[in-house]
């Protein structure tokens, strides 16, 4: 059997079993196994696939028809350009995540200050943020010290130098620090969500999806608690679910933040929510 026809099966199978991107998936799992990106793939689709290999492509088929998420499987995800490695530890990155990125750089017109991602996660907020800002120092956190195993990992196989990763529980293992701009992509689906038994997010930790108080409990404790960690002057950005915008909004004002503000992902969805406290 040649690449084209092995793709073709594995494609109609994936159809089968309800993927939204069959052909897309079949291509990337290939690509992993054979070591080989997708242009390959178009242009050598005639040859003999090798047995081995095969094999190796057919049980992660597989495990992809059974609902486990592409980028589990190949231990990969390109976020901003950047190739993160993956873990069930941690959410995967999603292309809506990167409004988060865009709208930090352009709070970050300075050379140089300090940025804060809560919940950090495979560490692609900081990473993409880094990245683009070498003179910022950035700090990463996560509860989960896989999580913060994972995002050092990734910072030094990216080379990227000016991010550290730290096990905290939100704000509790950081002391008398001060940042310019504190962003964070909370859990924040509510319990009942019926999306959570769709798709990814069934094999990707709850702990990281899910927040009580209809998916604001952890919103609103990062509006309560950034103020004591920004400088004056500085700004607090939180991605939300596309339904939460107004009340997101609501709590920031209250709390006594200003030039508040929600932007959209996109796909034309509000997403990410700002405020900024006094001088």
């Amino acid at each position: 059997m040649n690449i084209d026809s092995l793709l073709g099966r594995a494609a109609a199978r994936l159809s089968e079993a309800g993927s939204t991107s069959p052909r897309l998936d079949a291509e990337v799992l290939l690509g992993h196994v054979l070591g080989v990106d997708r242009t390959w793939l178009y242009t050598w689709g005639d040859r003999a696939a090798p047995v081995y290999e095969r094999a190796r492509f057919e049980a992660l088929v597989a495990a992809r028809a059974e609902g486990h998420p592409v980028a589990y499987l190949i231990g990969e995800r390109e976020f901003w350009g950047l190739a993160l490695s993956t873990s069930s530890h941690t959410l995967i990155p999603r292309p809506d995540t990167e409004t988060l990125v865009e709208i930090a750089l352009e709070l970050a017109p300075t050379a140089e200050g300090r940025l804060l991602d809560l919940g950090t996660g495979t560490g692609a907020i900081a990473l993409a943020f880094a990245s683009e800002r070498p003179g910022w120092q950035v700090t990463g956190v996560d509860r989960v010290e896989e999580a913060v195993a994972l995002a050092t990992a990734n910072a030094e196989s990216l080379n990227i130098a000016n991010a550290r990763f730290l096990v905290s529980d939100w704000f509790s293992s950081l002391t008398a620090e001060c940042f310019d701009l504190i962003v964070a992509n909370p859990p924040y689906i509510a319990e009942s969500d019926p999306h959570l038994m769709l798709g990814d997010v069934r094999f990707e930790p709850a702990s990281a999806l899910v927040a009580g108080e209809d998916g604001l409990a952890d919103l609103r404790r990062l509006i309560d608690s950034a103020m004591r960690y920004l400088c004056p002057g500085g700004w607090l950005a939180m991605e939300h679910g596309h339904d939460q915008a107004e009340r997101v909004r609501q709590l920031l004002q209250a709390a006594g933040y200003h030039e508040v503000a929600s932007h959209h992902d996109l796909s034309g969805q509000p997403r990410v929510t700002l405020g900024r406290v006094g001088e």
